[in-house]
C-alpha cells in the first residue's frame, strides 16, 4: 500500500493506478502502463494530479455523500474525470482512449474504482 504523506497527489494518483494494473490487469500489462513516476510523459503527470484533484474535491465538498456512492459509481467518475483530461491534452484521441464506461476492459473499470477508494480513504 502507498504512502500517501510521502507523494505528490499526482504522483500518489499513478501509483494507485501501477498497483491496480498490476492487481486487475489479466497477464502481462504493456510497459506504458506500469511506467515509473519519473518516466511518466508530462502530460500524464499533469493529468494524474488533475483528476486526484477532482476525486478529493468531490469527496470533501459532498460532505460524506461521496461515500454514499456505489463502487461502479466511483470508477466511473475517475473514468470520466480521466477522458476529459485525455480531450485535454489531444486533439483527435484513439476512440479507445475516449471509451464510455461499458466499453472499458474489467481491470481498468476495477482499477478506477480503486483509485476512487483509496483517494476517498487518504482524505
Amino acid at each position: 500500500m502507498t504512502d500517501t504523506t510521502a507523494l505528490e497527489p499526482g504522483e500518489f494518483f499513478r501509483e494507485l493506478w501501477v498497483e491496480g494494473v498490476k492487481k486487475h490487469f489479466p497477464g502481462e500489462p504493456k510497459a506504458g502502463y506500469v511506467v515509473p513516476w519519473a518516466q511518466t510523459p508530462a502530460w500524464e503527470r499533469a493529468s494524474a494530479a488533475a483528476v486526484h484533484q477532482l476525486v478529493a474535491d468531490l469527496v470533501r465538498l459532498s460532505e460524506g455523500g461521496a461515500s454514499k456512492l456505489s463502487r461502479e459509481q466511483k470508477g466511473r467518475f475517475v473514468a470520466l474525470c480521466w477522458t476529459a483530461q485525455i480531450y485535454r491534452h489531444f486533439e483527435d484521441p484513439k476512440p479507445g482512449y475516449v471509451a464510455d464506461w461499458e466499453d472499458l476492459p474489467a481491470w481498468q473499470r476495477e482499477t478506477d474504482s480503486d483509485i476512487f477508494e483509496r483517494i476517498e480513504q487518504s482524505l
